[in-house]
């Protein structure tokens, strides 16, 4: 704990710049002497910091220098400065940076196992994170607190990624007897079928010493699925370490070769228990639909109605899509829980599912639920009614009094302090702060803030927080039109689609970058920008360029056209295109026509899929807007092509 605590202290110390504008900020003297601050807390200058924390002004972000000595002086002072951190705390209880100091402190507290202290102090934190949740089950415990393993064994099944600070609370449930045998292999299987899997093998310790198979042997399983399965002893069934080890192979082998696993299962099978014959038959269907198999719809009925994930019950419903076996969409949507049956993607399937079996009044009442909601599954469903998107009203001006609120706010006012120094990391944490938990007035408000700024994520954003399905000209922007519209035409593209896609990828902060190396409005890619330049003829393309917005939307709307190009100009191609690149969106195409709904519900990435609903869903409100007239979110889906065999 000792080490992990440094390390995230000194990450703390480093602020990472974050997002920055390519062009260094023009600042005051009282702008210097943050910078100075920050750059001294960087270094680790604690007599600079000393001294510049010791100026009082009235600038906006005058607590910052304090806040950063005291950052300094946890990370190094024996003991903590005590009497230092609560003056603090006084001071600005309610501030951003008294919320992370709390937590600064208790992670020291924690490393100096100073327990009673950390309980003290930790109801006083409103938004712990998993480590200092962890860490406060972790405390309780060794301050003699039996209550806190029941919590835990309440929350097991909410753990199977939980931080290694849960390492002790967890460990104490099982053993203390409130987690049984069964929800630990439960835990165990998840984290093999994860992005993860060498999590489960610390979970092993969680069992008892005479259940548990060798580290090493899952290690190999999970290392080498295939050799592992075709190795596997006469006798590997007679004990339930061996069974497991078996579905653990057939787990990562299925994530690679889901028919591979097939074939593997059907050998074994005979000797596997019932629900682990079934749990198996789930896991290789998953991964099956994923990979658009045709037979993932047989492979989720053999696996039958085995207790199963929210990921694995949606792919049940996507293989059936793909196919478009309506009964087996049907049923699979009705077998969900209440509450995940009723989100807005599952009420819109089931509708199309009594409308295939002729239940018209049914899928009536479905469909109006949702109909008429800015979303993809809204529109849809608004049309499967006859009602196209219109164009949405004009929201009533805010009262005056409410912009003023918004102007004195103390977070609202670090945040575009620091916005004008360039440190958008922290501008953006002050910001998320100001606006948690206002009413919706006060973050309209806010939204007109920052665009007035020109802080167009943060208008978005704040304004979708105030209400999702209102506040349409703050939620759907358009700025740089002066740049964009020129390049569309020239493009030949759709002004809505373009705005659509720009919306998704950086909601028009040009100084946006992924922690891929995308960067700017249109969030190209490096080598990406390279390619276009080359093709569109842009001789004097320097990477540099990038981070301009009159470069980065030549680029992007020149890559947004060449994608068109190449992917049977279709808009739900195109989008996945952008977002996965166009192999992929060629490859998920089907052997037969398909709707183009479908193909965007059984995108096999999470991401993209999620990318793909909210361009073209943005795109017929952009449209609605710009264009004064109702628009079609089916025409813009359609029907997508069959693709190559070779694909």
């Amino acid at each position: 704990m000792k080490k992990t605590f440094w390390a995230s202290l000194f990450a703390t110390a480093a602020l990472f710049p974050g997002l920055l504008h390519a062009q260094s900020p023009t600042v005051d003297d009282g702008g210097q002497r943050i910078l100075a601050a920050r750059e001294a807390l960087r270094s680790g200058d604690r007599e600079a910091l000393e001294r510049l924390a010791a100026v009082s002004t009235s600038h906006p972000l005058d607590l910052y220098p304090r806040y950063w000595l005291l950052v300094n002086k946890l990370a190094r002072s024996e003991p903590p400065p005590t009497a230092e951190l609560e003056a603090f705390l006084t001071a600005a209880p309610d501030s951003n940076l008294a919320e992370r100091l709390r937590a600064d402190w208790l992670r020291r507290l924690a490393n100096d196992s100073d327990w009673a202290a950390f309980l003290q102090l930790y109801p006083q934190l409103r938004q712990p994170d998993a480590e200092l949740r962890c860490t406060a089950w972790t405390a309780r415990l060794l301050t003699g607190d039996a209550n806190a393993a029941s919590e835990v064994a309440a929350r097991w099944e909410t753990l199977s990624d939980a931080p290694t600070a849960c390492e002790l609370p967890l460990r104490n449930a099982a053993a203390s007897g409130q987690v049984d045998e069964d929800r630990v292999w439960w835990r165990i299987r998840r984290q093999i079928d994860s992005r993860t899997p060498n999590t489960a093998l610390a979970s092993l310790s969680l069992l008892p010493p005479a259940s548990a198979p060798a580290a090493a042997s899952l290690e190999q399983a999970i290392r080498s699925p295939a050799p592992w399965l075709d190795r596997l002893p006469a006798n590997f069934a007679v004990t339930r370490a061996g069974r497991e080890l078996a579905l653990a192979a057939l787990a990562r082998l299925a994530r690679e070769d889901a028919r591979a696993a097939h074939a593997r299962l059907l050998r074994i099978q005979d000797r596997l228990g019932a629900d682990e014959r079934s749990y198996a038959h789930l896991l290789i269907a998953t991964h099956a639909a994923i990979g658009q198999l045709p037979e993932a719809g047989a492979l989720f009925a053999a696996a039958g109605t085995i207790d199963s994930t929210p990921l694995q019950r949606a792919w049940r419903v996507r293989a059936a899509l793909r196919t478009q076996d309506w009964q087996a969409v049907r049923d699979a949507i009705e077998q969900m829980p209440v509450d995940e049956r009723d989100s807005a993607d599952w009420t819109y399937w089931l509708g199309r599912a009594y409308a295939a079996s002729g239940e018209a009044g049914q899928a009536e009442a479905l469909f109006r639920r949702i109909a008429g909601e800015a979303h993809f599954y809204g529109m849809l469903a608004g049309e499967a009614l006859g009602h196209a998107f219109a164009p949405p009203p004009a929201t009533a001006p805010l009262p005056r009094a409410r912009l003023e609120e918004a102007e004195r706010d103390p977070s609202l006012r670090r945040a575009l302090a620091l916005y004008r120094l360039d440190l958008r990391t922290e501008a953006l944490r002050e910001w998320i702060w100001g606006v948690r938990d206002r009413d919706e007035g006060f973050r309209l408000a806010a939204a007109h803030l920052a665009l007035r700024h020109e802080h167009y994520d943060r208008a978005i954003n704040t304004a979708e927080l105030a209400n999702p399905r209102s506040n349409f000209e703050l939620r759907f922007l358009t700025p740089y039109r002066d740049l964009i519209e020129p390049q569309v035409r020239a493009q030949g593209l759709d002004l809505g689609w373009v705005y659509g896609l720009m919306r998704q990828e950086s909601r028009f902060a040009a100084p946006a970058r992924s922690s891929a190396g995308a960067q700017g409005l249109m969030q190209v890619m490096p080598t990406t920008a390279k390619w276009v330049a080359g093709k569109i003829g842009l001789r004097d393309y320097h990477p540099r360029r990038l981070s301009e917005p009159h470069t980065n939307v030549l680029l992007g709307t020149g890559y947004m056209r060449l994608i068109m190009e190449g992917l049977d100009r279709h808009p739900v191609l195109a989008s996945a295109g952008y977002n996965a690149g166009p192999s992929r969106a060629r490859r998920w195409r089907d052997a037969v026509p398909l709707e183009g709904a479908i193909y965007v519900e059984t995108i096999p990435f999470d991401e993209t899929r999620d990318y793909v609903k909210k361009v073209l869903s943005n795109a017929v409100v952009y449209s609605a807007m710009l264009e004064k007239r109702p628009q079609s979110l089916q025409a813009r889906l359609g029907t997508v092509a069959p693709g190559l065999v070779s694909e």
